[in-house]
C-alpha cells in the first residue's frame, strides 16, 4: 500500500503533492515501483495536530469540505489514468469516506478505528467497502502527554481492536471486508510500538488480515539516530526497511509504506522466507 499524502502538513512528505497533478504523477510512480493499493489522505494526523470533529472542525482540523476538495481530483485523475488501480481513502470522515467510495475508492482507512465519527461504520456498510480498523490512543493533540501501556499494550490493543471489528460487523460491514491495523505511534509511545511489532503474530488471533504502517514513524527515528534528536523522516528509510521486513515474517498481510519499490523488494525476500516455512 503506497502512502499518497494530498495534504500541505503531514510528517513526512507535506506539500511534496499537494497539487493534483503532482498527487497524480506520484501515484502512477508508485503504481509503476510496485504498489497493489494507493492509500490517498487528505488531512495529516501527525502528532500535535487535533482531528476534526464530526460536524465541523476543531481550530486545527481539517473540515469535510476541505479533505473532499483535495481528495476528489485526485482519485477522479487516478481512475482516468490507472483504471485498474485500487484505491483506499484515509479518512475517519463519514461524508468523505461515502463521497470517495462513489467515486471508485474501493477501501475506507479509518485511524480512528471507526470512533471518531458514529456515522462511519453504517456509512462503510451502505458502500460494501473493504475497511481498514486501526486502533488509535485518543486524539493526535493527546498524543505526546499520553502515559505508555508498557507490559499490556499488545493486549490493550488486540482487545479494543477485536471490539471495533465488533462494532463495524453490528452496522453491517461483512467480515470478510475488515482488516485490522495496531497503528504504530497513534498514541503509542516509544516503548509500546517494538512489543506491537515483536508480537505482531499474537493479532492473527482477531481472525482478520493485518496490516502494517510503520514507515517512517518516530519510534523509528529514534532508534536509528546517532543523536539525541530522532532522525528526520527523510532518513528512516532502513529502519522502516526493517520494520516492515519484521511485520511481514510475523504475518503482516499489507504494509503500509512511503517508498514502495524498496518495500516491495523487501517483501519479495520475506514472502520466499515464508514460503519456505515448515508447515
Amino acid at each position: 500500500m503506497g502512502i499518497l499524502n494530498v495534504t500541505p502538513d503531514s510528517f513526512s512528505d507535506g506539500g511534496r503533492y499537494f497539487t493534483a497533478e503532482a498527487a497524480l504523477q506520484h501515484a502512477l510512480q508508485m503504481l509503476a515501483e510496485g504498489a497493489d493499493i494507493l492509500d490517498i489522505g487528505g488531512e495529516s494526523t501527525r502528532p500535535g495536530v487535533r482531528a476534526a470533529a464530526p460536524g465541523g472542525p476543531r481550530p486545527e482540523g481539517v473540515a469535510a469540505a476541505e479533505e473532499l476538495r483535495r481528495v476528489m481530483p485526485v482519485i477522479a485523475s487516478i481512475r482516468q489514468a490507472a483504471p485498474e488501480a485500487v484505491i483506499s481513502v484515509d479518512t475517519y470522515k463519514s461524508e468523505v469516506a461515502r463521497e470517495a467510495a462513489a467515486a471508485g475508492a474501493e477501501i475506507v482507512n479509518d485511524v480512528s478505528g471507526m470512533l471518531w465519527d458514529g456515522e462511519m461504520p453504517a456509512t462503510a456498510a451502505a458502500a460494501g467497502c473493504g475497511v481498514v480498523l486501526m486502533h488509535t490512543r485518543g486524539k493526535p493533540g493527546e498524543w505526546r502527554t499520553l502515559p505508555p501501556l508498557g507490559e499490556s499494550v499488545v493486549e490493550v490493543v488486540s482487545r479494543e481492536l477485536g471490539a471495533r471489528a465488533a462494532q463495524a460487523k453490528r452496522a453491517g460491514v461483512h467480515a470478510d471486508h475488515i482488516v485490522l491495523d495496531p497503528g504504530f505511534g497513534f498514541g503509542k509511545n516509544f516503548e509500546d510500538n517494538y512489543p506491537l511489532l515483536a508480537r505482531f503474530d499474537e493479532f492473527h488471533d482477531l481472525g482478520y488480515p493485518l496490516l502494517a504502517g510503520p514507515s517512517r514513524k518516530s519510534f523509528i527515528g529514534r532508534t536509528v539516530s546517532r543523536t539525541p534528536e530522532p532522525a528526520p523522516p527523510e532518513l528512516r528509510l532502513h529502519g522502516t526497511l526493517a520494520a516492515v521486513a519484521a511485520a511481514i515474517l510475523k504475518g503482516a498481510h499489507i504494509v503500509r509504506v512511503h517508498d514502495v519499490a524498496p518495500a516491495r523488494e523487501v517483501a519479495a525476500v520475506c514472502d520466499e522466507i515464508v514460503r519456505h516455512e515448515p508447515a
